[in-house]
């Protein structure tokens, strides 16, 4: 299991989501541009104790992911489409991916993949907080799929 951010924009949501990886042993993709400076201080903030425990890779661009991917299915997330997260059948080796906080992921991304999963909400919310959102998605996925430390 590893957690995509696609050209995320915050980086406390992506120092609390490296440090919610560091505590679960996931691997953590950052796909470029990112909003902010890997050495941001609001990013280590969020994560300072976690750092060195953090399997980080950075890539260029989703052409560079989905390389890193190879025939691993990726999960979109989003806050309108998909399965509901406690139904959807994850695997193991699935890799979740959120988009920026501001907009989402593309339109041609989920085009283009056929995998996707939402956190069901009360009418009249529009969406969770992304880190929060990584939190779940990653419990269920792992519970799910059988591989949540004990």
């Amino acid at each position: 299991m590893e957690i995509v951010l696609y050209e995320p924009e915050i980086p406390p949501n992506t120092g609390n989501v490296a440090r919610l990886c560091a505590a679960m042993g996931v691997r953590l993709n950052l796909v470029e541009p990112l909003g902010f400076s890997l050495e941001d201080k609001y990013l280590k903030r969020a994560g300072l104790d976690y750092w060195q425990h953090v399997d980080v890779l950075v890539h260029p661009d989703w052409q560079a992911l989905l390389s890193h991917a190879g025939e691993r299915r990726l999960v979109l997330s989003s806050a309108r489409q998909g399965e509901s997260c406690g139904r959807f059948e994850f695997r193991a080796d699935d890799l979740l991916v959120l988009g920026p906080e501001t907009r989402g992921l593309p339109r041609e991304l989920f085009e283009a993949h056929s995998d996707h999963v939402r956190i069901p909400l009360r009418d009249g919310l529009r969406s969770l907080n992304m880190s929060t959102a990584a939190g779940i998605l990653l419990f269920e996925a792992l519970r799910i799929s059988g591989e949540l430390p004990e």
